[in-house]
Parts: structure tokens; C-alpha cells; sequence
């Protein structure tokens, strides 16, 4: 399976979220999984790569041209976009499940726009799952929430996500998913820059 992971790029973040993102692509590692995000050595991003990448995963990077300097050497794969829009389409397009660990801006970016995509596609399967750690996107969360329960949004959105709080939660929660949906990988393989 494809799982594409959105999350921090910066540097020197607290030890409990460099362990969650390390546990994560572990995971990934000794379970076959292919491991799809941004392509930069940087943050959390290397983290979970390294991780991936030493216990077996094929890691993907999606980076933006003006980002390819910064590309991270552990990649078996890179693709270059353009632009921003590109880049979050491509990583969309190949993923076969999202996975959202602590981030700024661009992680909830990525989230959301994932989130979108789903929807305007009429997706169905496993969707995003969000480690909601220290409470980090409980605003977000209840924004969500609210709009599901608006004339301006459906609940749909809020049925393709789902919501955990540590690590141990992320990883039953994923072995659960997988076990009840397996799902054929999607290719990953075309159009490579």
C-alpha cells in the first residue's frame, strides 16, 4: 500500500514527535507499505523516512522544483512538480491512504486539500487518518465538525477521516485498516521527472 504522510519540516522538534514519525515509518517498513510524502531532508519528513527506508519500505518523494536542492537521499523514487498545487495532486493521486502527524501550515494544507480531493472524487476506502497529538488540531477538528453540521458542508468529509491521539492508537488503528480494507496499491510508477 501507498500511504502518504504529511507533517512537520522543521528542524529540532521535541523528542516525542521525532518518535512517532520514526515509529511510523518502522511500521510501514515491516509491513510491506510504500511510504509516499514530501522528499525533503528536513524535520519530521527525514525522520519518517529513515525510518521507513531502514526497515524496508520503498520511499517516495514528491518535492517542488524550487525544493529539489533539498531533495532527501533516501528516496528509491523522486518526483519534481512545478508548483505547490502539483505537488499535493501527484502525492494524492499515488496514495492509497494519508496519514497527517504534527505539522504548520503545510501539513494542514496538504490535509485539507487531500480531504477535498477525496471528496470532489467520491472516494471511498480508508481515507486520512490524523494523530491528533497533545490536541494540536483540536480547533481544526471542531471546525470541521462544525461545518459537517452546516448547509455549507456535508458530513462526508468527516467520514474519511479518522482521529487518533498517540502513537500506540496511529499503529492499531492502521493495523485494524488494513486488515478490514485491503486495498490493491496504486501505481506509482508513470510520469516520473
Amino acid at each position: 500500500m501507498n500511504i502518504a504522510v504529511y507533517c512537520s519540516s522543521r528542524p529540532h522538534l521535541d523528542q516525542s514527535y521525532r518518535d512517532m514519525a520514526s515509529a511510523l515509518g518502522h511500521w510501514m517498513g515491516i509491513n510491506g507499505h510504500t511510504l509516499i510524502y514530501g522528499g525533503v531532508n528536513a524535520g519530521l519528513m527525514h525522520v519518517v523516512a529513515k525510518a521507513a527506508h531502514e526497515s524496508g519500505s520503498q520511499v517516495v518523494g514528491v518535492v517542488t522544483r524550487n525544493f529539489a536542492s533539498m531533495a532527501d537521499r533516501l528516496c528509491d523514487r523522486l518526483f519534481v512538480t512545478d508548483n505547490l498545487n502539483e505537488r499535493k495532486a501527484r502525492m494524492c493521486l499515488i496514495s492509497d491512504l494519508h496519514v497527517v502527524l504534527p505539522g504548520g501550515v503545510g501539513t494542514i494544507d496538504e490535509w485539507i486539500s487531500a480531504l477535498s480531493q477525496m471528496v470532489v472524487d467520491k472516494r471511498e476506502g480508508t481515507g486520512i487518518v490524523v494523530v491528533n497529538a497533545d490536541g494540536m488540531y483540536d480547533s481544526l477538528l471542531l471546525q470541521l465538525s462544525q461545518l459537517a453540521g452546516s448547509r455549507f458542508a456535508g458530513d462526508r468529509h468527516m467520514q474519511l477521516m479518522q482521529v487518533v491521539n498517540s502513537t500506540h492508537e496511529l499503529l492499531n488503528l492502521l493495523d485494524e485498516l488494513l486488515s478490514l480494507n485491503p486495498i490493491e496499491t496504486k501505481k506509482n510508477d508513470n510520469d516520473e521527472k
